[in-house]
């Protein structure tokens, strides 16, 4: 359960949600997404140019237009292709009666091209390894062509190069394309990278909000994830690392004594 919290999601900027496990993180992405129902409060969408407008009087599909979200649970569609399941985030856009979708075709590829799967479209889907899946899934969801993207977890079963890649992608669609994104990171260190906002959560609070810099503190990270944590501004960027047990503990040995001064150093 999450409670009091209030965030924005902003055209061309992207929020990073982090915490602990348990902290609350993936459910208050799945409340925004209205996959989970509200308890209390309000869920808010608003053009530029326009007020604000509750969420719940969008139907279904009214908001599948306006907002799309990468889940962390996601099946894998046996008999299907890439190219079918990208598709299938154009759902949205097909007219009630005869299915039609005219910019479907070039949405799709968009997609494909976006989430670097496009010499996969053929393949069947449960030929996949996770990572490729994963990257599948977020072309579906990039079909849809929305205005604000919501991602829990995407760099999950991504090797390096790709977690890199998404990340540039996820920069790419704020800045180049005005899209709103929220993404659930347990990576500090992509937070820091990332985003233009970060929200630290614990236990089913909002205990911050700010940049990464006014966030990502050692006091304030070494408290909620109850462990040290270093944190170092090299200018560009932040670098966020735990000191595991073993060497911030009273020193025991040379051999342990040196080894924590040099990660510290």
């Amino acid at each position: 359960m999450v409670e009091d919290a209030s965030l924005s999601v902003t055209a061309g900027r992207v929020l990073a949600l982090v915490g602990p496990n348990g902290s609350g993180k993936s459910t208050l992405l799945r409340g925004m997404a209205r996959l989970h129902s509200l308890s209390s409060g309000r869920l808010e969408l608003a053009d530029a140019d326009a007020s604000p407008i509750d969420a719940a009087a969008l139907s279904p599909k009214e908001y599948a237009m306006r907002l799309a979200m990468l889940t962390q649970q996601r099946p894998t569609p046996a008999g299907m292709t890439v190219r079918e399941v990208v598709s299938l985030g154009r759902h949205p856009h097909k007219t009630r009666w005869l299915g039609t979708d005219p910019d479907g075709p070039a949405a799709i590829k968009r997609a494909l091209e976006l989430a670097q799967v496009t010499d996969l479209a053929q393949r069947p889907v449960d030929e996949l390894s996770g990572g490729q899946l994963q990257r599948v899934w977020l072309a579906s969801c990039l079909a849809q062509g929305t205005d604000v993207l919501l991602l829990d977890e995407p760099t999950n079963h991504l090797d390096l190069r790709h977690q890199a890649d998404l990340l540039d992608l996820i920069r790419g669609l704020a800045d180049d394309h005005g899209v709103a994104v929220g993404v659930v990171l347990h990576d500090l260190n992509h937070a820091a990278i990332v985003a233009d906002d970060v929200a630290l959560l614990v236990e089913g609070r909002i205990v911050a909000t700010g940049t990464p810099r006014e966030v990502l503190t050692e006091a304030r990270l070494s408290h909620a994830y109850g462990v040290p944590i270093q944190v170092r501004d090299d200018e560009d960027v932040l670098q966020v690392r735990p000191l595991p047990h073993c060497l911030h503990r009273t020193r025991r040995t040379p051999a342990v004594a040196s080894a924590r001064d040099a990660l510290i150093a």
